[in-house]
């Protein structure tokens, strides 16, 4: 067996490939060749979480994996994550953990490009004004993905705690740097998605964090961050307007209070979701039908992307003799 740290992960795992990873995982998922049972959640203690994310992706892959992670909001006073998760990989043939890796990194890199591949497949190809909410640990995964894709003049960034803005701004300098971007910050949710292309929540709010009906038309918004049935970072007037789609139906709609709470009021209903990004790449479906149509794309994760991203970082690791090795 191999153990890989965070830098290692980081290395092996760029994000133009971890883009690539999330495509392929959407893909595989669509022609059904994945099982993903539902993930298995605790709540440990108010407002935290331990999760647990097996998956079996067949064809090519052919690996069984599985992501422990937990979610502790508290961390972040501490200035620790406030995700943190490590992934087990198992060899097909006789079942043994063939590899151990840093699944808080994998965790950062493949939610940021789940945002990333959403947003190359759906946003529009002149998007030249982006927004981002959240500044925590998710936050620089998230800005290098909407980066990756599209070639932004200008990302607002926003955070309820305003102290945090211009510090993000100031680590993402070289970033920024690299990419061309002006990073500024927001005064308020309003000033943030004023005029917006693309918008992309990565919070741990319960409520919602800007007002959808402010939302331009041709606008393109990754809700990344609410994870349960009782929070939801976008509200009903987005959703009611938008071309929805999800990274998983099952997952989505057992765990996303985005939609979920809508139609528990009688609001919406989940036969609106217009279907997975894997069936948009496998044309199954239509994605983006016009360009004054408002896309959202609502992820909560789930485990077949995170067993395809340890599948290419182990590949990688092998051939570049990099990790640990370790008896098992």
């Amino acid at each position: 067996m191999i153990v890989l740290d965070a830098g290692q992960v980081r290395e092996l795992f760029p994000m133009k490939d971890a883009i690539r990873s999330n495509k392929d995982a959407f893909l595989l998922h669509s022609k059904g060749e994945t099982e993903v049972p539902v993930r298995i959640s605790f709540g440990v203690k108010e407002n935290s979480t331990s999760q647990f994310m097996p998956a079996y992706v067949k064809s090519y892959v052919n690996r069984v994996g599985i992501k422990v992670v937990s979610t502790f909001p508290g961390n972040a006073a501490k200035g620790e994550p406030v995700v943190t998760a490590q992934v087990l990989l198992l060899d097909p043939e006789d079942g043994k953990v063939v590899a151990m890796m840093n699944g808080t990194e994998i965790t950062r890199i493949r939610t940021g490009a789940i945002s990333g591949a959403a947003t190359d497949i759906l946003a529009r190809a002149d998007a030249k004004i982006g927004a981002l909410f959240g500044t925590g640990g998710q936050a620089a995964g998230q800005l290098e993905a909407m980066l990756t894709v599209r070639k932004f003049e200008e990302v607002r960034i926003y955070d309820v705690l305003e102290d945090r803005i211009l510090a993000f701004i100031e680590r993402m300098r070289e970033m920024a740097g690299r990419f061309g971007v002006r990073l500024v910050a927001a005064k308020s949710s309003d000033d943030a998605i004023d005029g917006a292309d693309v918008i992309t929540t990565a919070t741990v709010s319960k409520t919602p964090t800007f007002r959808g009906a402010l939302v331009r038309s041709g606008a393109h918004v990754n809700g990344v961050g609410s994870y349960t049935p009782d929070a939801r970072e976008l509200d009903f007037d987005l959703i009611d307007r938008a071309r929805v789609f999800v990274d998983n139906r099952e997952a989505v709609f057992s765990e996303a209070g985005d939609l979920i709470i809508p139609v528990r009021e009688g609001k919406y209903s989940f036969d609106r979701v217009a279907g997975e990004l894997g069936e948009v790449l496998s044309e199954k479906i239509s994605g983006r039908e016009s360009p004054e149509q408002v896309t959202v794309m609502k992820t909560v994760g789930y485990a077949v992307l995170d067993v395809v991203a340890a599948w290419n970082i182990y590949n990688k690791a092998v051939e570049r003799g990099v990790g640990m090795k370790i008896d098992n």
